[in-house]
């Protein structure tokens, strides 16, 4: 027992299929491990012991019955805390949602328990979504170092994942936030194309950013997840009607045909000398797979004319969601996000629609790019760094400290398009910290993307390297 919870969930599995182990020793297993470990990482806001022993007893008595339903079928699984999930709190990292009890389950929680999969708790994430964390709430810490940075937002879904407290959990990404998490705990991410996964049951940050998607060890582990939580919702009026493509049927260790897009000056400027070179590395293996690499030419912008673009949307969109709350309980947030919310508050129609026009001008350049190649390779997000506490519980201008870090030009562009992404490990620095590439693909590649992906892992070992916690 002691050594599976770094195994992949695909490998558990098996193990569950074949009876060499019963989901209800599996998720006591991992109920320990959490009790164990988890005060001192600090990923899960909410433990559902009991909801989990329930799930795993009803999943071994279908299992034994003869009726497996799939890969997810009694994996121990965890959601981030926007996900709503009934009569269990969904608070967001808010101090003003701190009771809030939903009746019903988010769309995604829906999904899992339909698969069979076994929900261990809701993670912790940074407040509403945003960069920075409501002083009242703790802080996820990196399980490779407890100096580093554990990521925005979906850092308690990327440091859960990468500690083995759970198989594979789920986060969302407004401006980065599957991606860096993955990048800095060395973890899968896969942001699904905009509307491919339902919003239903999930807080909003900006919703015409918003993005769900899955976080595991493995690509094909991400692909499981994908393939059952994807898909057309009436629930969700922004939820895409086009057929969810079998994606694990597509994984081999075979990149003969695709075509990788590098932009050299893109990816390099302002990046880690270390992980340029890991990502070098990392093309070579997927060029001895098969694959042709092809020059492309992205957009020039830098991280804050990134940043421009995308900010005045989320702190728009962010201020109708949370008007509710905001200003008449303003005293209850934190300083970083009541900033972004009262410049959402003082934005007027008009500024709000030449935000999205430039938006739209920007994603078109975006796109035109990506439409040339199956994927093109850059960094997810950049490099984790060290990072104290104090200033991600601070206002905007203690967050200049954190925000400076951010290479926004890897992560905010796809989700202005909406168009989907996938990071991999790809290698440490000589510090034991990890290194992680990503795949930005078309509308509705996330079969191509978990291709590539996936041919990599199986021609490296990364992905077997974990923390030791």
């Amino acid at each position: 027992m002691d050594e599976l919870h770094y195994l992949s969930l695909s490998a558990v599995a098996g193990k569950i299929q074949s009876g060499q182990i019963s989901p209800v020793e599996l998720t006591k297993a991992m109920l320990q491990r959490i009790e164990a470990v988890d005060p001192r990482l600090k990923s899960y806001a909410t433990v559902t012991a009991d909801l989990a022993l329930q799930q795993a007893e009803l999943a071994e008595q279908a299992i034994q019955s003869g009726h497996y339903l799939g890969l997810l079928h009694g994996i121990p699984v965890a959601v981030k805390d926007l996900c709503y999930t009934k009569d269990i709190p969904t608070v967001g990292g808010l101090q003003v949602r701190r009771d809030f009890v939903p009746d019903f389950n988010g769309s995604v929680v829906e999904s899992l328990a339909a698969a069979g999969a076994v929900l261990l708790g809701k993670l912790n994430l940074t407040e509403g979504a945003l960069s920075a964390y409501n002083p009242e709430f703790p802080i996820p810490v990196n399980p490779w170092d407890s100096q580093l940075w554990s990521g925005v937002s979906s850092s308690g879904s990327g440091v859960a994942v990468a500690a083995g407290l759970c198989f594979a959990a789920i986060g969302t990404d407004t401006g980065g936030s599957i991606r860096y998490p993955a990048m800095a705990n060395g973890v899968v991410g896969l942001k699904p194309t905009w509307g491919r996964v339902s919003r239903h049951g999930v807080l909003a940050l900006a919703e015409s950013l918003d993005h769900v998607g899955p976080m595991a060890r493995t690509v094909e582990d991400a692909s499981a997840m994908f393939e059952v939580i994807a898909g057309h919702d009436e629930r969700d009026s922004t939820s895409l009607t086009d057929p969810v493509s079998k994606v694990t049927e597509r994984l081999g260790n075979d990149l003969s045909g695709i075509t990788l897009g590098v932009d050299e000056d893109y990816l390099s400027k302002g990046t880690d000398v270390g992980l340029v070179a890991a990502i070098a590395k990392a093309l070579d293996v997927m060029v001895s797979l098969g694959a042709k690499l092809v020059t492309v030419e992205m957009p020039t912008e830098g991280p804050m004319d990134y940043r421009n673009l995308w900010l005045p949307l989320t702190g728009y969109e962010a201020f109708r969601a949370h008007q509710e709350f905001y200003p008449a309980r303003a005293n209850e947030y934190g300083g970083y996000f009541s900033s972004v919310l009262e410049m959402g508050r003082n934005m007027s129609e008009a500024d709000y629609q030449e935000a999205k026009s430039k938006r739209a001008a920007f994603s078109e350049k975006f796109i035109k790019q990506l439409e040339q190649v199956d994927a093109v390779v850059c960094p997810s997000g950049g490099m984790v760094f060290p990072v104290e506490q104090p200033p991600q519980y601070g206002d905007a201008e203690d967050m200049k400290a954190v925000v400076k870090n951010f290479q926004g030009q890897f992560t905010i562009p796809a989700d202005l398009a909406g168009t989907p992404t996938l990071s991999v490990p790809c290698g440490f620095n000589e510090s034991n910290w990890p290194y992680c590439l990503q795949l930005l693909g078309r509308h509705l590649s996330e079969a191509t993307l978990c291709q590539i992906g996936h041919a990599y892992q199986q021609a490296t070992n990364w992905h077997q390297r974990h923390p030791s916690v």
